[in-house]
C-alpha cells in the first residue's frame, strides 16, 4: 500500500479575536484519465496513490471486465493518465461504458450503465454468518488504519475484513468510491474471486458503494453512516448484509439480518 498523498498549504486560523498562521496538510485531489489502449474511457478525480489498484477495481466494479486476468498490463501515461492493455482475445465495446462526463470524487460513475451492469452481472450473495460483536468492532478498527486521514482529516477509508475479523487491506482516497475501487482492485490482483469478506467504509453507503461490493462478490457492507434507499433495495434484492450507523459497538441492520449469528 502506498499512502495517499497530501500537500501543505498556508492557513490562517481565526480564534475569536486572534489569528494564527500555520501550514496545514491537505489531501491531494487530481484527475486521472483511464484509457483502454488509446481510447479514453473515463476521467476520475482521485487522491494519487495505488492508481493501478484503483483502475483494476474500477474496471471490475463497473462490469467492464469480468476478472483481473483479462488485463495484460497497466501503463502510466505521464502523471495524469493510465492505459490498460487487455490480453489477446479480450474485447470490450467501449461505447457501452464511456462516460461523456467528469467522474467527480464525491459521486463517481453514477448512472444507467452502472445499474444495468449490476443487474446483469452481480450474483446473489453467498451464504455466510458473522458475529454481531465482530461487526460492531469493524468501523473502529478501520479508523485506526487511516494515516492520511489522521494527517489531513479529508479522506475516506475502505477496508476488507474476513469473516474472522482479520484485516485484509485498507485504502484511502478523497472519493469514497475510489477508496472502494482501490481496495477491491488490490485484493483482486492477489486473489480472484475475492473470498467471503466484509467491506467496511468510513462514510455513507450509497447505491454505488453497494453496487461495487456486489460486482466483486462481496456479500456485506458496513459503514459509519446511513445507507440510501436504493442501496438498501439492491442489498435486499441480492441477499447482502448491509449495516449502517456502526459506531461505539452499536449498529443498524438494513438488509441481511439472517447473516448475523444468533
Amino acid at each position: 500500500m502506498t499512502h495517499a498523498k497530501s500537500s501543505s498549504f498556508p492557513v490562517t486560523r481565526h480564534n475569536g479575536s486572534s489569528t494564527d498562521d500555520f501550514n496545514d496538510s491537505v489531501a491531494v485531489e487530481d484527475p486521472l484519465e483511464i484509457r483502454l489502449g488509446e481510447e479514453p474511457l473515463a476521467v476520475t478525480m482521485r487522491t494519487p496513490g495505488d492508481d493501478f489498484d484503483l483502475v483494476t477495481g474500477f474496471l471490475l466494479t463497473e462490469g467492464i471486465l469480468l476478472g483481473p486476468d483479462e488485463v495484460a498490463a497497466i501503463d502510466e501515461v505521464g502523471e495524469s493518465a493510465v492505459s490498460v492493455r487487455l490480453k489477446e482475445g479480450v474485447e470490450v465495446d467501449i461505447s457501452r461504458f464511456r462516460r461523456n462526463m467528469f467522474v467527480s470524487s464525491s459521486c463517481g460513475v453514477c448512472g444507467k450503465a452502472s445499474i444495468e451492469s449490476v443487474q446483469l452481472l452481480a450474483k446473489p450473495a453467498r451464504d455466510f454468518t458473522v458475529s454481531p460483536k465482530l461487526v460492531a468492532s469493524l468501523t473502529t478498527r478501520l479508523r485506526t488504519q487511516q494515516p492520511t486521514f489522521d494527517l489531513t482529516g479529508g479522506l475516506h477509508g475502505a477496508g476488507l475484513f474476513d469473516l474472522n475479523g482479520e484485516l485484509l487491506a485498507v485504502r484511502e482516497d478523497v472519493g469514497r468510491h475510489n477508496a472502494v475501487d482501490k481496495i477491491i482492485g488490490a485484493t483482486a490482483i492477489e486473489v480472484w474471486p475475492i473470498p467471503p469478506c466484509l467491506l467496511v467504509v468510513s462514510g455513507r453507503q450509497s447505491f454505488e458503494i453497494v453496487q461495487k461490493a456486489a460486482m466483486a462478490g462481496i456479500a456485506g457492507v458496513v459503514g459509519v453512516s446511513a445507507p440510501s434507499s436504493l442501496a438498501i433495495e439492491l442489498a435486499d434484492n441480492l441477499g447482502m448484509l448491509l449495516v449502517g450507523f456502526s459506531r461505539d459497538e452499536h449498529f443498524n441492520v438494513y438488509s441481511g439480518v439472517g447473516h448475523l449469528d444468533e
